[in-house]
């Protein structure tokens, strides 16, 4: 069973089919930042994934510079199962005022998202993020592997980060 900062309350029987996400994810090594408008850079991330008895899974993403350790990327959000089904979704803001949708499937130990609707703050820094996807997958080691390919104004999708993390607790 994964370790969370709420054991004392039961997890919602909606939420059993993620239960692998719960816990805290450190990343094992620094993970690779891309994209063809900026420098290529590595960071290091921690994964929150907690839960209180709801139908929702709380969830919070700190990223750092790998050697400066100087704060980067924030995002926290909820994780919503449609009952019934293997759907997924992801309702997240990010600290540069993005703020957005992800659906898609869970298949075994691995979600694969799209970004479904896209908002931003007014004075949001161009080019605009168009489009995200994003992939977790439980590897059979036990680390949790994180892909996210991305899409602005004036690039198409294609892959920005890629990490991997092990359970801290």
């Amino acid at each position: 069973m994964a370790c969370t900062e709420n054991d004392a309350v039961a997890l919602n029987p909606a939420l059993t089919p993620l239960e692998w996400l719960l816990g805290t994810w450190v990343s094992d090594e620094p993970g690779e930042g891309t994209f063809p408008t900026i420098k290529p850079f590595h960071y290091s991330e921690t994964l929150h994934f907690t839960h209180v008895g709801q139908p929702v899974i709380n969830f919070m993403f700190n990223a750092f510079h790998a050697e400066s350790k100087r704060p980067l990327h924030r995002e926290c959000g909820f994780i919503r199962m449609q009952p019934g089904t293997d759907r997924v979704a992801f309702i997240i803001a990010q600290n540069s005022g993005l703020v957005e949708i992800e659906e898609g499937e869970l298949s075994d130990h691995q979600l694969n998202l799209q970004s479904q609707t896209l908002a931003r703050t007014s004075f949001a820094k161009e080019p605009h993020v168009q489009q995200i996807s994003r992939v977790f997958q439980l590897k059979p080691d036990g680390r949790l592997e994180q892909t996210v390919s991305m899409a602005t104004d004036n690039q198409p999708l294609m892959q920005h980060l890629h990490i991997t993390y092990s359970r801290s607790c």
